[in-house]
């Protein structure tokens, strides 16, 4: 049985095709997580085996899965993710594809831009706090002295 599987798995190699576990441990993800981006309709799996239980991803979906994973590390949102990666699965224009992502890329260095200058604004706020109670324990110290 066992060699039978590697066997399978083997032949799945050589097509480009990919089980949910081989998927997992190539991103280092959980299967759940697979299955989560499944359910967002960023992977299409082709189902066999009884009751289709045995998710087949083709190098497409792994194509996809990477570029998933890229846009969360540049903080995208998985709708935004989607809806960019939809566009290159459609045969528009690729300047469409681009003006897209530049548009969504934008808007996220904007949010991050706002974030940052309000976390500049809390650290500014949180050195003069410091500042303030460094002089009062200063004073305080000095009172004792005398």
């Amino acid at each position: 049985m066992h060699q039978d599987h590697q066997t399978a798995s083997a032949r799945r190699s050589a097509a480009n095709e990919y089980t949910i576990s081989d998927l997992a441990k190539e991103f280092d993800l959980t299967t759940r997580a697979i299955r989560f981006y499944e359910d967002m309709g960023l992977l299409q799996p082709r189902r066999e085996g009884s009751g289709g239980r045995t998710r087949i991803y083709s190098a497409r979906d792994r194509a996809r899965l990477k570029l998933t994973l890229r846009a969360k590390r540049l903080g995208l949102s998985l709708v935004e993710a989607k809806e960019i990666i939809d566009l290159y699965d459609s045969p528009r224009d690729s300047g469409v594809q681009l003006q897209k992502f530049l548009q969504v890329l934008a808007k996220h260095r904007a949010q991050l831009e706002e974030r940052m200058q309000d976390l500049q604004t809390t650290l500014d706020e949180v050195r003069a706090q410091e500042k303030e109670a460094q002089a009062l324990l200063e004073q305080l110290q000095a009172r004792k002295l005398t």
